[in-house]
């Protein structure tokens, strides 16, 4: 399994409940069916009773969710974990009830028949809850003891994997629980260590773009202020507001330009010396907004920007995040990454991930000979496309995203000769998402149900043109959900299995850690002198992520990895 089992033995369970306020909880010890295997223990400080049962026994620990239950235990560190809250929403999605209540006050209530309460809004704790359990967030009944709760619910969802009818599809489904898992063991502590970040540096860069900082909080930095008034005299000299969309493209009209948007790439095609300054303002307009000074206040404090992470965020798999963009750091910006006197920064990202996982899903033998080369849209352009990497790659692309217009008939053709089961795998997941069906990852994440209001449109005996785009774009979507969620299920068994080898590292009594992951790339900080052993431990853990969710496959899954100081070098 991705966080810790390489052995047969299977580890105990504990029930962990901490107390809504104050160091205390319980645990209860559990068979792995999830029936209690011994009474309740008190423990009047949680974490020293937690550190010595880890310590002994390396259980997995069962909570309701890693959020409210382990930051709290935070700097101990957790070998593994059943996050009942993620694991209640794979479980629904594969049993068809994709998007009900997840929460463990919901879970309860189905399991007695009770009213179902809605899942609260997604919102991270504040500096003043963090030690805190907060049960409302639980949703439970009032007078619910919450570790009875926790170890009923366990209980019914191991029931529920063992109900699934295929072995192997089972086997996967439990590796995708273990692996969700351990994703929110580590978003709580990437967001409890902080990425390393230079306020300093940031606020230079800031400072050479937009101008000196505003004296005034709300004020417009001086470059926009700048930008604002060459933009009014390059579109006729009459005032408007460059942020309001409507006022942009009527100042545009006016000019004899028309837009039917002011998106970047419909602007650079527009020869008139207006468009350059929109863009430039657009850019750097956003930067203010997003990762400015006041974005510095909230989220980068103390040398460290520590976000909050929300595991399988995205339906497909990925993780999102509450607030401060940290999906989404502008490349500038990524020269305030730093690492601290003495550490460096072991940056790593999978090349051409998607491509490469359909090969492994199709079992397409061509496509996986092509895959195995480094660059491999320059291998499929060898093979398929004499030599043009470009048609290789926006061919391959619009296999996988299900393009269809242009130019781009001929180059599916040309893929659909040279490689028959991948071109029919995505196109047979196109075809189920058509027709109202539900595909799912390789370890068996299950992808939203097409909505009643898709199903009357395409139902009706009058749909026409609008039913079939509806069924079109639906076909479109789930195309591409099984190769993106099938990267994400991939991610996820790289984060368990780094996560655990870089746990048995040490320099003196300093480990490395992750700080950083986006979709296909992680961040390791890392005392320098164990860099090297820790680029290796990438480089392996992305071998047994393969191994784990693809099984044996001839498809290279290659990591591309630096080491530096800074995170502005490593690409």
């Amino acid at each position: 399994m991705p966080d810790g089992e390489e052995s047969a033995a299977v580890p105990p369970r504990y029930a962990l409940v901490p107390d809504p306020h104050g160091p205390g909880g319980r645990l209860q010890p559990l068979a792995e069916d999830g029936t209690p295997a011994g009474p309740p223990v008190r423990a009047d400080r949680l974490a020293d009773s937690v550190a010595a049962v880890e310590a002994a026994e390396h259980p997995r620990w069962v909570w309701a969710a890693a959020d409210s239950a382990y930051a709290p235990l935070l700097p101990l560190r957790l070998a593994r974990c059943h996050d009942l809250r993620l694991t209640e929403a794979l479980l629904l999605g594969h049993e068809g009830r994709w998007g009900a209540p997840r929460s463990l006050g919901a879970a309860w209530a189905r399991l007695r028949g009770l009213p179902v309460p809605a899942d609260l809004p997604e919102s991270g704790p504040t500096d003043e809850q963090a030690g805190l359990f907060a049960p409302d967030r639980l949703q439970l009944a009032p007078g619910t003891d919450p570790l009875d709760a926790v170890v009923a619910v366990h209980a019914e969802q191991q029931r529920r994997v063992a109900a699934i009818a295929d072995e192997a599809a089972r086997g996967r489904f439990r590796l995708l629980v273990a692996a969700e898992s351990a994703g929110a063991l580590l978003a709580a502590e990437m967001a409890y260590d902080g990425l390393p970040w230079r306020s300093d540096v940031h606020d230079a860069l800031l400072t050479e773009l937009l101008g000196p900082r505003p004296a005034l909080p709300g004020a417009q930095p001086r470059r926009l202020v700048e930008l604002s008034a060459e933009l009014q005299q390059a579109l006729g000299g009459r005032p408007f507001n460059p942020d309001s969309h409507s006022q942009v493209l009527k100042a545009f009209a006016d000019q004899g330009v028309q837009l039917a948007s002011t998106r970047s790439w419909e602007l650079r095609a527009v020869d008139h010396p207006a468009a350059a300054l929109m863009i430039r303002y657009k850019e750097l307009s956003r930067l203010h907004a997003a990762h400015g000074w006041a974005w510095q206040g909230a989220w980068a404090r103390g040398g460290r920007f520590r976000p909050e992470y929300v595991v399988g965020g995205v339906v497909s798999g990925r993780w999102a995040s509450r607030g401060g963009g940290a999906l989404q750091i502008p490349r500038i910006l990524r020269r305030a990454v730093v690492a601290d006197p003495g550490w460096l920064l072991v940056v790593a990202d999978a090349a051409q991930l998607e491509p490469r996982v359909l090969a492994a899903l199709s079992q397409d033998a061509g496509l996986a000979r092509t895959a195995a080369e480094g660059d491999l849209y320059s291998a499929l352009a060898a093979t398929a496309f004499h030599g043009d990497r470009d048609k290789a790659k926006l061919g391959l692309l619009g296999a996988m995203y299900g393009q269809t217009s242009g130019d781009i008939g001929p180059l599916l053709a040309t893929l659909r000769r040279r490689y028959p089961a991948a071109m029919g795998y995505v196109e047979a997941a196109a075809r189920t998402g058509e027709d109202g069906g539900v595909v799912h990852s390789r370890l068996g994440r299950a992808c939203p149900p097409p909505s009643a209001d898709w199903l009357d449109l395409t139902e009706a005996a009058d749909a026409g043109e609008a039913g079939g785009r509806s069924a079109r774009a639906r076909g479109r979507f789930t195309r591409n959900f099984v190769i993106q969620a099938s990267g994400a299920d991939w991610a996820l068994a790289l984060l368990a299995a780094l996560r655990r080898r870089l746990a048995g590292m040490e320099s003196g009594a300093d480990r490395p850690h992750l700080v950083f992951f986006q979709h296909d790339e992680v961040m390791v900080h890392t005392p320098a002198d164990l860099a090297d052993r820790v680029a290796a431990a990438v480089t392996e853990s992305g071998e047994e992520a393969s191994r784990l969710v693809f099984g044996d496959t001839p498809v290279r899954f290659p990591l591309s990895t630096a080491v530096v100081e800074c995170y502005g070098d490593a690409k």
